[in-house]
């Protein structure tokens, strides 16, 4: 049987990927001397509702140039390059993609942004405890088969009342998602789960609720946005086909369908962690 890590690895890793998409740039007529994390939207924001996601996500918390963050599961970097870009704050990103790793330092460097990428696993993060304010999981707790231990690291490297930040793509019904889907290519490598689960591992860890959102309402109309530009304008040469691959269109319809059927819902939620007096 495939380990899981390995399966999470072969659906995202497919080669040539910052060669595609600095090729793609090129053919844009980008200066790749002089590139803007604008100019990547289109590619490296692969998660529901993009930018607009991250930043009603953030914006419900106060970040500045001193805020340390580490953007777990961080893919090939645009949501810490916009952080980084937009907030000021300080980013350290891991992923256990290899290839997402370099071809995240690279467009960062393109970018001229100060963002150190790791390979690691959410399951086992491989940085110092107590080195950040807060964390963020975007679109990535699918991938994971233990939610518990993901909330259980992540309250290790965080400092006393530091904040998880969740976006996250959830079970809510009783069937699953046809496949392939963004984040897998089969059912063995998906790991959907309600938000009660979310919950109770985050308690267990020592975390305290802040917000709860489910999205579903902003991820239809952001789907039904983005159909309507592309029948007008066309797909962009640097978009979601570059990191998903030929079958983009295919994933993106499935989870669509999902979401429209009442099968799974994008789901944002806000964790404290509890001071030192309280996990004595």
């Amino acid at each position: 049987m495939t380990a899981p890590n390995d399966l999470i690895v072969s659906h995202y890793e497919i080669g040539g990927l910052y060669q595609r998409i600095t090729d793609a740039l090129e053919r844009m007529g980008k200066n790749l001397d002089a590139l803007t994390t604008n100019d990547l939207e289109a590619a490296d924001e692969f998660h529901i509702g993009g930018i607009q996601a991250t930043d009603d996500l953030l914006n419900q918390l106060n970040i500045g140039p001193e805020t340390e963050i580490l953007d777990i599961g961080s893919g090939i970097g645009g949501p810490a390059r916009h952080i980084s870009s937009h907030y000021g704050a300080k980013l350290t990103g891991i992923d256990l993609t290899p290839e997402f790793v370099e071809t995240a330092s690279r467009l960062t460097d393109l970018c001229k942004l100060d963002i150190n990428f790791h390979v690691g696993s959410a399951l086992d993060i491989p940085l110092e405890d107590g080195g950040f304010d807060l964390a963020t999981l975007i679109h990535v707790g699918m991938n994971l088969p233990d939610k518990a231990t993901l909330f259980t690291e992540t309250a290790q490297v965080l400092r006393p009342e530091g904040i998880f930040a969740v976006y996250d793509v959830m079970s809510i019904g009783e069937d699953h998602p046809n496949f392939p889907v963004p984040w897998a290519s089969a059912k063995a490598g998906s790991f959907l789960e309600p938000p009660e689960n979310y919950r109770a591992a985050a308690e267990a860890a020592g975390f305290v609720m802040l917000a709860e959102r489910a999205r579903v309402e902003f991820a239809l109309e952001f789907f039904e946005k983005l159909k309507v530009d592309i029948e007008k304008n066309g797909p962009s040469q640097v978009g979601l086909h570059l990191v998903m691959g030929p079958d983009a269109p295919t994933k993106i319809k499935n989870m669509f369908d999902a979401i429209k059927d009442g099968w799974i819902a994008p789901v944002e939620m806000l964790f404290k962690k509890a001071p030192l007096q309280n996990l004595i």
